[in-house]
């Protein structure tokens, strides 16, 4: 029996997309629902499962090809058999394919997500010669913006590691072989420097470059962090608690470049050049770029924040008791922006060429600063969730944000952002725009200040706001609006439950 695979629904507007890569060939044999390959259209990149089990009989829509909406990719044979003019193709690759025996399983790179072409593999969890399980971590890739961590697709043993810790590989390359009938592979040159270490004994155990990179961004030495991976090596997420757990002393300077231009041998011998990590290369051009493209104005205005604080103080137990989570001020003015957003469309619009693209929801984007950089994971359809669901939201991908967990789809979509620089003591600060976003909000420190209230000087906890948006599609009296609308609602919240 013959299955067809077709080109799934694309969504709205969408009626094309292009095949980007095929994950598997003729002959080979597929679960159901085991990822065929990926379609990539103007908006997203869109994965085809397996609707059957069986093998691959014929591929229909090469790389490159353009396909529209239901057109036909391949078929896939139910009876195992694959189809005549497949065979001496998968006959062809079937040596390359498994040096462990017939029973070998590939570890290929997992989706990246819409637009990543390639990753770094930061670290290996795992040696040639190790008894793996199903789904446990092998290793971790670092690409632009997340990192990923890599799950052994079947149990047995780690036959052989094809990139090696450092090496930087496309979105369809094979990282490693899995044999389940517990062979290794005789020769794995590119794991031997990985594996060698093991061998010596705990205190020659080298970490991976992403651990190594974090614990400089952070400023804090090895002795500091308490490694989970294999035989003790340190890994991103052991930095991120570590530094969550105490502030430390910067690490003792590594060997510096040589001198630049005028620097003296004294001071160069004082410096220390880390090379920057693809996140942070990642955000230095997003933010050159935002300013490059869009016409960045800031407004400010200032909130009174007696009455939120007096609610969160009067209902904060209770909340917490219910919710099983912390009410913070987070929801109040997540909740406050997306009834402005409703008023003041054009703040949570998107310039598409010569288009305004309205969005007639909020996918809210909440700003976290993480050991390894600035992300901001998307709290998606935040207008209709409610103070718990908000909260819940918030401190969930916050954690996993903190642990560099969070996938790339997680971070993409949002229609506005808010930064909260108060945590840190600001003052007062102009955010810069999250492209393709149109508004960004800055909140602030808290801080009592004197003021005139009915006549009379009154002592306040205030707090300065901060509007950036985008000048091309936001006029002046939409952002001081908005803004006026936010401070409104904060200083009686009472108008959110009215929904005014």
């Amino acid at each position: 029996m013959t299955t067809e695979v077709r080109v799934p629904t694309l969504g709205e507007s969408v009626t094309e997309a292009t095949v980007a890569t095929w994950f598997k060939k003729p002959g080979e044999a597929v679960a159901a629902d085991e990822m065929l390959c990926e379609l990539e259209t103007d908006k997203v990149t869109v994965e085809v499962p397996a609707p059957s089990a069986g093998v691959l009989a014929d591929i229909i829509a090469a790389e490159g090809d353009t396909v529209g909406v239901d057109a036909l990719l391949a078929t896939i044979n139910e009876s195992g058999e694959a189809a005549a003019p497949a065979a001496p193709a998968a006959a062809a690759e079937a040596p390359a394919a498994a040096p462990a025996g017939d029973d070998s399983v590939d570890v290929m790179v997992p989706a990246l997500g819409e637009s990543v072409t390639e990753a770094t593999v930061s670290t290996w969890f795992k040696a040639v010669g190790d008894t793996v399980a199903q789904d446990e971590m092998l290793c971790e890739l670092e690409t632009d913006k997340v990192s990923v961590e890599v799950p052994a697709p079947a149990a047995g043993v780690l036959a052989e590691i094809v990139a090696a810790e450092g090496a930087t590989v496309d979105a369809t390359a094979k990282l490693a072989v899995i044999s389940s009938s517990g062979a290794a592979v005789a020769a794995a040159p590119a794991a031997a420097p990985a594996a060698a270490p093991a061998a010596s004994g705990a205190k020659d155990i080298k970490d991976g470059p992403a651990a190594e990179k974090a614990m400089a961004e952070a400023g804090i030495s090895r002795d500091q962090v308490t490694g989970t991976g294999k035989d003790g090596r340190a890994t991103k997420a052991d930095v991120a608690a570590a530094v969550a757990s105490a502030a430390a002393p910067a690490p003792a300077a590594a060997p510096a470049a040589a001198p630049r231009g005028p620097v003296s041998a004294d001071d160069a011998a004082r410096e220390e050049r880390v090379k920057m990590t693809r996140l942070r290369q990642t955000i230095a051009r997003r933010l050159k770029d935002a300013q490059n493209t869009a016409a960045i104005l800031t407004t400010y205005n200032e909130v009174d924040m007696t009455e939120t604080m007096a609610l969160r103080k009067e209902y904060k137990d209770l909340f917490e008791k219910k919710h099983g989570v912390r009410l913070g001020f987070m929801s109040f003015f997540t909740k406050a922006c997306s009834h402005a957003l409703k008023e003041v469309p054009e703040v949570n619009a998107e310039i598409d060429g010569t288009d305004i693209v309205y969005k007639n929801f909020v996918h809210m984007g909440i700003a976290a600063g993480t050991p390894q950089g600035l992300v901001v994971p998307v709290i998606r359809d935040a207008d209709k969730m409610s103070f718990a669901e908000i909260e819940a939201a918030i401190a969930e991908k916050g954690k996993r944000a903190r642990d560099g967990k969070l996938s790339m789809a997680e971070m993409q979509g949002g229609t506005f952002t808010i930064s909260n620089g108060g945590v840190y003591g600001s003052l007062m600060s102009s955010p810069i725009l999250n492209p393709p976003q149109s508004g960004i909000l800055g909140m602030h420190k808290i801080q009592d200040r004197p003021m005139v209230i009915n006549g009379e000087i009154k002592i306040r906890p205030m707090m300065y706001l901060a509007l950036s948006y985008d000048h091309r599609i936001v006029d002046g009296k939409g952002a001081v609006t908005f803004l006026v609308r936010v401070k409104e609602a904060l200083e009686d919240p009472r108008r959110l439950l009215m929904d005014l």
